[in-house]
């Protein structure tokens, strides 16, 4: 765990492994893998103040998966692993791992209702 204290509406991200194979099949080099767009939250900041001096709280917590830009935040080390330091803002979406609630309403939707019998 790392030892880092974000402030504010900062979060501490670690990121996931990039793949070290392609759909099809071929075996990555190191050089050839892009910097991974997508970790976890490690730590977060009690949030960001508003003008009327009032806490928002954050968006995220501990443990979500999130996706964020190639470039975005600053690179820290603690204890050997390296961790992104990133604003609030700078994260594009929380991935969430249950089924999409929409999905179903969406397959009802491209189905042809049934013909009505006369």
């Amino acid at each position: 765990m790392a030892k880092i204290k974000p402030l504010q509406d900062k979060v501490l991200v670690e990121r996931l492994e990039s793949l070290e194979k392609t759909a099809g099949g071929i075996v990555l080099p190191d050089t050839a893998k892009e910097k991974p767009t997508e970790g976890r939250i490690v730590a977060v900041g009690a949030g960001k103040l508003n003008d009327k001096g009032d806490r928002v709280p954050m968006s995220v917590k501990v443990g979500d998966r999130v996706l964020f830009g190639s470039f975005a935040g600053t690179t820290v080390k603690e204890a050997g692993k390296e961790f992104l330091l990133l604003d609030e803002h700078e994260l594009l979406g929380v991935l969430d791992d249950a089924p999409w609630s929409g999905a179903a309403k969406a397959e009802k939707a491209d189905k042809p209702a049934p013909a009505k019998k006369k």
